[in-house]
């Protein structure tokens, strides 16, 4: 085998993946058939290539191979993420979908960096439209819909469940959810409360972190901690970099500790 072509070179036009191997190894029988069923099925996006560590012992050697399985992802001639053992095919799965390069996830960023305008905006939700498989696009694009339309931000983190990547973003945005359709129960937080949610919705961002400060002052576990989470989740979504994060985040933490 000529690894130079086979892997270096090819990998210039589409990533590949070595899986370092040997006859005698038992793990590397468990895994060789799922990662090359894998293969065959995401042949548009990396091909696989098996490097026999016994009939290359140099190619395994120059990749500093200790333990077989051993699986690596070349893009560009550079190993750009790897992994050992006999791994189940989920976990695979999931190690392709985060490490194999995207040429739309340079796309994403510029659009995610411009979406602060209307016409960004626009544009973000043309892109999300038409690649609905990138999850970072559409957690993306529901941060920025998180105040202003949490419908439709709530409807792209659906399927989203704990342990996820961005399951944290999801949990922010649900909270935020919950603040909108808070109905209070007369007491002095709760009013708080319906204060900072009229004032959400009227896109007066000051005055709703101001109010669910106070609530969180008088009483931050009202339902179901409401004000302590709707405060955390409000910072998360907006960022460190915020002025509103910057001014208020200190308030917060005093009336929480």
């Amino acid at each position: 085998m000529d690894f130079n072509t086979a892997v270096l070179e090819r990998s210039h036009q589409q990533p590949v993946v070595v899986d370092f191997w040997a006859p005698w190894c038992g793990p590397c029988r468990v895994l060789g058939p799922t990662i090359e069923q894998l293969a065959e099925e995401q042949a548009d996006k990396w091909d696989l290539v098996k490097v026999n560590t016994e009939e290359e012992p140099m190619v395994a050697q120059d990749y500093q191979i200790k333990s077989i399985p051993s699986v690596k992802l070349f893009h560009k001639g550079q190993v750009i993420a790897e992994f050992a053992g006999a791994q189940p095919r989920k976990m695979i799965e999931g190690w392709l979908l985060e490490h194999l390069p995207d040429e739309r996830k340079e796309d994403l960023q510029s659009l995610l960096d411009g979406a602060d305008s209307p016409e960004g905006l626009a544009r973000l939700e043309a892109f999300v439209a038409d690649n609905p498989d990138l999850m970072e696009a559409k957690v993306g694009l529901a941060k920025r819909l998180a105040f202003s339309d949490t419908e439709t931000a709530l409807s792209l983190v659906e399927g989203i469940k704990a342990g996820h990547e961005y399951a944290d973003t999801a949990i922010d945005i649900r909270t935020v959810g919950d603040l909108l359709a808070y109905e209070g129960d007369g007491s002095p937080a709760a009013e708080a409360l319906i204060l900072a949610r009229t004032a959400l919705g009227a896109a007066d961002h000051e005055v709703a972190i101001q109010q669910i400060i106070a609530a969180v002052t008088i009483d931050k576990t009202l339902a179901k901690d409401l004000p302590r989470r709707a405060a955390i989740a409000f910072f998360r979504l907006l960022g460190n970099a915020d002025p509103l994060t910057k001014n208020y985040r200190w308030r917060f933490d005093m009336a929480l500790y």
